[in-house]
């Protein structure tokens, strides 16, 4: 049974342009693991009010601030949102040896990262500001690759899942052709067309993976965008084939934006700017 106590400490986040954001971290379990998560929401929320909610995926450096801060983002647009913690508490790293060994260590177990993800998937949906009747995924790098193997496994929460959007996956096609049944909502796949990390036999299949389960999705491939393009910090790792592109960033960022209106209706109202 999962088990969260929320951090005493919680920030505040300030924009000149929105509401204030409130930020928790979060702790909860997972078997033996420790994880932390970050919870982030518009504190205009009234008591009792619920809105829809955003699951945010990390890449393979871990939960950190780029993962913190997709949330805030979502948050602003008015959503709960909960950037979930795949490798355990104060597991972050720079080092793309590490985050390569870690996961590995991950994925080398689809129903144990499948669980772990679930975990995280439960902490946003019981969450009293969350309407888990409304909840969407979205996922960079790994986490592209986790948010679709979430919305694959039929786990507890995921037939509420309205979207699902992977941005530069490290994987799509899933191993199990059988499994993409279980995918409810309408995947949205925000691919670099340069990404020299997914090969075109990985995108073909896809293709026909999703046509053949009849799901409802569609495929966004951006030109000269390389792996991890929304990441800012993308060119500071050193990796080959890693670099960031505004563009491609914002315009993706927009497209996920245009379904999670689609798919949630009337835009959640956003708190007014606090005076100063």
């Amino acid at each position: 049974m999962l088990t969260r106590c929320v951090a005493l400490l919680a920030a505040t986040v300030s924009t000149a342009a929105m509401a204030e954001i409130k930020v928790e971290r979060i702790e909860y379990t997972h078997g033996a693991a420790k994880l932390e998560g970050v919870l982030a929401y518009d504190d205009a929320m009234k008591p009792g009010e619920k809105r829809p909610g955003v699951l945010v995926c990390h890449e393979w450096w871990g939960n950190n601030e780029y993962s913190e801060s997709r949330a805030k983002q979502l948050a602003q647009l008015g959503y709960v949102a909960f950037a979930l913690d795949m490798y355990g508490k104060g597991k972050a790293t720079k080092d793309p040896r590490q985050a390569s060994e870690w996961m590995g260590e991950l994925m080398s177990d689809q129903k144990h990262m499948r669980d772990r993800a679930e975990a995280g998937l439960a902490v946003l949906a019981d969450n009293p500001r969350t309407d888990s009747a409304n909840l969407a995924v979205v996922g960079y790098c790994m986490g592209g690759t986790v948010a679709l193997e979430l919305a694959r496994s039929g786990a507890r929460h995921t037939e509420h899942l309205k979207a699902v959007v992977p941005f530069h996956a490290s994987t799509l096609k899933a191993a199990n052709p059988a499994d993409n049944a279980n995918i409810k909502g309408t995947v949205l796949v925000c691919h670099g067309q340069d990404d020299t990390f997914v090969k075109p036999e990985q995108i073909a299949g896809f293709h026909e993976q999703m046509t053949g389960a009849g799901i409802d999705y569609f495929f966004i491939s951006f030109a000269h965008a390389v792996h991890a393009f929304t990441n800012p910090d993308a060119d500071k790792a050193g990796v080959p084939g890693v670099r960031y592109n505004e563009k491609a960033d914002k315009r993706s960022w927009a497209a996920m934006k245009n379904l999670l209106g689609e798919v949630f209706g009337a835009k959640p109202k956003a708190g007014k700017p606090r005076a100063k």
